[in-house]
């Protein structure tokens, strides 16, 4: 039964990711991947209260583990990121790892944070 919430959570969370990144994207004009950088941190920070909540088994899988997995894509940054190195934009592939690095454990920190409080 697990299983089905986990494909239940990334049922909604994998679209998401992809319509956001899209509106995101297009909305800066850019070749600095701000779509996936947004799915990451925000991905992070949920997961953050997710575990900082000490949620239930099916909460946790249903939004942990199934909604933050289908909306963050690890993939993708490194993808994104060789692609900005390939085409030259070596600041921008080592700002993309640095950023999503950082910025992700801090928005996982908060989310830990605001989860206990709950």
């Amino acid at each position: 039964m697990t299983a089905l919430w986990v494909v239940l959570g990334a049922a909604v969370g994998a679209p998401l990711r992809y319509l956001t990144d899209r509106a995101v994207q297009s909305a800066h004009g850019t070749s600095f991947p701000w779509g996936t950088v947004t799915v990451n941190l925000v991905a992070s920070l949920v997961l953050g209260v997710v575990a900082g909540a000490a949620s239930g088994s099916v909460v946790t899988a249903v939004v942990g583990t199934g909604f933050c997995g289908g909306l963050s894509t690890w993939s993708t940054l490194g993808y994104e990121t060789v692609r900005l190195a390939e085409a030259g934009e070596r600041t921008h592939a080592v700002l993309d790892v640095v950023i999503q690095t950082f910025a992700g454990l801090g928005a996982a920190a908060l989310g830990l944070v605001v989860g206990m409080a709950l």
